[in-house]
């Protein structure tokens, strides 16, 4: 799962080579945490992108997440090539021009 998470980190990185319009940015921070969810059965991947301008990083969290899913089902495939990856979303975002959001609120 470390392979995973560091793939999750470059591609953060990388996100304006990945997404037409997306700009690189001086990210700050960016992690990526793979755990076990029994309810799944299956791993939650959760990815984690800091900035210090005034500029979302949405993106740049949602293609961490998504790399890290796709290293995974690369990684596990020989074993069950059935794994469905889903349930992607933004979860929170603070600052930047559009304001705060948090899943499930208006």
């Amino acid at each position: 799962l470390g392979v995973a998470r560091i793939a999750g980190i470059m591609a953060a990185k990388r996100t304006h080579e990945l997404v037409p319009l997306c700009h690189p940015l001086m990210l700050t921070k960016v992690s990526v945490d793979i755990v076990p969810d029994t309810a799944l059965p299956g791993l939650r991947v959760t990815a984690l992108a800091r900035v210090t301008g005034k500029t979302g990083v949405e993106m740049e969290a949602l293609t961490a997440a998504s790399v890290a899913c796709l290293t995974i089902y690369d990684m596990a495939k020989a074993v069950d090539r059935g794994m469905v990856i889903g349930g992607i979303r933004l979860v929170e975002k603070t600052g930047g021009k559009s304001g705060d959001y948090r899943a499930g609120e208006r």
